[in-house]
């Protein structure tokens, strides 16, 4: 347990790093590289540049370790522990002037997450988790939504180029039928660190890639809520569908994907 306290420790302090090199772009948009990957999915050079110094911090600390990042090739460790990499998750916000976007930065290892950060730079609020030592934001105890029904709070809900967008429509139907709110801010991990911070009740997203969800499914899992249980190691390689919730929303908000994504 002592290298995963360091490495989590040492992965906050990261984010933090990362965080203020991407504002500094943030506060000078007209100065980066923007290009399109797909249909709405884009990226800049901010994001690699951002990514970059995170892998060299990694590789500085950790030689030994994996680095699994969205902007860049796979770098396989023999450690046995890897690193899950987001430089900037939110890049749509970030290249349009919208102040919701966030650095995302995973640990995995023996197929789970076992330290996960989300910071963001815009707000100044760091969420951390390490597995079986509970989740914190900003060095405060957080926890899930207690006690509160769909009736009463607000679902994330997500959609990417991967799948078929028409998809998310029966999600959210189902959503609003049930009298719950719905919520979408285009960073996904930000989103899922609003569960476990109790601002949401609940997130969900039929396919979502290992950086943008492992922290936060660890965050949620350690702040009381709940997280489809999935291989860590599955999902750097192909993602999957993501559902996290407070308990007393979670097992309807699986019933509702189910019927939506068969």
């Amino acid at each position: 347990m002592g290298d995963w306290d360091d490495r989590g420790r040492f992965a906050e302090a990261l984010a933090r790093e990362a965080g203020t090199l991407a504002r500094g772009y943030f506060a000078d948009r007209s100065a980066i590289k923007v290009e399109q990957k797909g249909a709405q999915d884009w990226v800049s050079d901010a994001d690699r540049n951002v990514e970059t110094l995170v892998r060299r911090r990694i590789a500085e600390a950790w030689p030994e370790d994996g680095i699994y990042g969205e902007e860049h090739a796979p770098t396989p460790g023999t450690s046995g522990f890897d690193w899950v990499i987001d430089p900037i998750d939110g890049t749509t916000n970030f290249v349009n002037g919208i102040p919701t976007w966030t650095v995302v930065i995973a640990g995995v290892a023996h197929g789970r997450t076992q330290t996960g950060v989300i910071h963001d730079p815009m707000t100044d609020e760091s969420f951390v988790a390490l597995r079986g030592r509970g989740a914190q934001l900003n060095g405060a105890p957080m926890r899930v939504a207690e006690g509160l029904a769909l009736t009463q709070g607000t679902v994330g809900v997500g959609y990417s180029n991967r799948v078929a967008p028409r998809n998310v429509v029966p999600v959210v139907a189902a959503l609003i039928d049930e009298g719950a709110m719905f919520h979408r801010n285009a960073s996904g991990a930000l989103s899922i660190a609003y569960v476990a911070a109790g601002r949401l009740l609940g997130y969900v997203e039929e396919h979502m890639n290992a950086w943008d969800c492992l922290a936060g499914q660890l965050l949620v899992e350690e702040a009381g809520g709940r997280a489809e249980v999935q291989d860590a190691d599955a999902m750097i390689g192909k993602g999957g569908r993501v559902i996290v919730g407070a308990p007393q929303v979670f097992d309807r908000l699986v019933a509702i994907c189910d019927d939506a994504w068969g």
